[in-house]
C-alpha cells in the first residue's frame, strides 16, 4: 500500500480504527479473534493503527498491544488522552480532564497497557475548555522532548484551538468524523490543515457502517450497539439517508468496486494528506476497505458524485446531542 505522512510518522495511506473491538457494536468478538483480524491487516499493508483509552475503558490499548508486539517496530500506533476516568475502577463519566499532570498520567498507563516505549501518536481527544489549549500542547511537546511521545493529535477540535496548539506543538494530525455524509471539516478545517502542514484522520469514513451498503432501513440494530442511540440511524433517517448509499452504489457498479470502496476512494482524492481509519471485525471487510486505494475514481466521478450528492439532505444529527457538544471546540 502506498504511504502518506502525518506530521513525522509515514502511514499506510488507509489506517485501521480498533474501537469496534470494545464493545461499541455490541458484544465484542474473543482476543484470539480480534488479533487474528488485526495481524491480518498488518498483513494486508495496513500499518496505522488507532485506539484511545477511553475503548474499555482501557482493554483495547491492552489488545493492540498484545496484536501488534510482533511487529511493533514495522507500525504506528495512535492513543488518546482527555477523559474523566477514574484510574482505579475505570467508571467514566464522560467529563473531560486534560489537566497537565492528567496527561502525563494518561501517556504512563497508556505505555504500559500497549507494552510499548513511545507512543507514535497522542491525541486530545476532545477539547478541553478548562485547561487552556497552549497548557495542552505545553505538557505533549515536553512529553515529546522525553521520548515518550512521538506527535501531537487533535480530535473534534476547532480551527482557533488548532491554531493555539499549533504555535505551542507542531500539530501532526486533526482527527475528525468525515466522510460523504458528514462533511464539517470541509469549509474550515482542511484548509487549515493545508495551511499549517498538518495531516487529516477521519473517524467513521464509511458513517459506522451505512455507506457500506450492508445498513438499511430495515435492519435490526441491537441496544447495546451505539448506533441505536445515534439520530442518524432512527428508522425515518435510514430510509432517507440510503440515497446516498445508492449514489455509491451506482459509482461502484462501474468501477467494480464495492460501494465502500467508493466511500474511502472519495476520501483519499480529497486531499493527499488524508488517512481514513474504517473500523470492522472482519478480516474480509478489511480486504475490501483497503482494495479502496487501488479504485480510481476521475475528475469526472468526483464531480458527478458532489454534483448528485448535493441533492441529498442527509437526516439526522451524526452523534448525540451530548456528544456533539463537545465537538469543535
Amino acid at each position: 500500500m502506498k504511504t502518506r505522512r502525518l506530521g513525522p510518522l509515514e502511514v499506510s495511506e488507509i489506517g485501521f480504527g480498533t474501537m469496534s473491538f470494545a464493545a461499541t457494536y455490541g458484544a465484542a468478538p474473543g482476543e484470539a479473534e480480534a488479533i487474528s483480524v488485526i495481524r491480518g491487516a498488518y498483513d494486508l499493508g495496513v500499518t496505522h493503527f488507532d485506539t484511545a483509552e477511553i475503548y474499555g475503558p482501557w482493554t483495547n490499548e491492552v489488545l493492540l498491544g498484545k496484536a501488534l508486539a510482533p511487529i511493533r517496530d514495522k507500525v504506528t500506533i495512535a492513543t488518546k488522552f482527555g477523559w474523566n476516568i477514574d484510574q482505579v475502577t475505570g467508571v467514566r463519566d464522560w467529563g473531560l480532564n486534560s489537566r497537565p499532570e492528567r496527561i502525563r498520567q494518561v501517556a504512563e498507563a497508556s505505555l504500559k497497557r500497549l507494552g510499548v516505549e513511545v507512543i507514535d501518536l497522542f491525541y486530545q481527544h476532545r477539547v478541553d475548555p478548562d485547561v487552556p489549549m497552549e497548557d495542552v500542547a505545553g505538557t505533549v511537546r515536553d512529553l515529546i522532548a522525553e521520548g515518550k511521545v512521538r506527535a501531537f493529535g487533535l480530535s473534534e477540535a476547532s480551527a482557533e484551538s488548532i491554531r493555539r496548539a499549533h504555535a505551542v506543538q507542531p500539530v501532526a494530525a486533526i482527527q475528525s468524523e468525515y466522510s460523504l455524509w458528514t462533511r464539517e471539516p470541509e469549509p474550515e478545517i482542511l484548509p487549515l490543515c493545508v495551511e499549517l502542514g498538518i495531516g487529516f484522520v477521519p473517524w467513521s469514513p464509511l458513517g459506522a457502517g451505512f455507506l457500506t451498503g450492508k445498513i438499511d432501513a430495515t435492519t435490526q440494530i441491537g441496544s447495546d450497539d451505539f448506533r441505536a442511540h445515534s439520530p442518524r440511524f432512527t428508522t425515518q433517517a435510514r430510509a432517507a439517508n440510503i440515497a446516498l448509499v445508492d449514489l455509491l452504489a451506482r459509482i461502484a457498479t462501474a468501477k467494480g468496486a464495492t460501494p465502500a470502496q467508493i466511500a474511502l476512494a472519495w476520501l483519499l482524492a480529497q486531499r493527499p494528506f488524508i488517512v481514513p481509519i474504517p473500523g470492522t471485525r472482519r478480516l474480509d471487510r478489511v480486504a475490501e476497505n483497503v482494495g479502496a486505494a487501488l479504485v480510481s475514481l476521475t475528475a469526472e466521478d468526483l464531480a458527478e458524485i458532489e454534483a448528485e450528492a448535493a441533492k441529498i439532505a442527509v437526516q439526522g444529527a451524526r452523534l448525540p446531542e451530548a456528544i456533539l457538544a463537545l465537538s469543535y471546540r
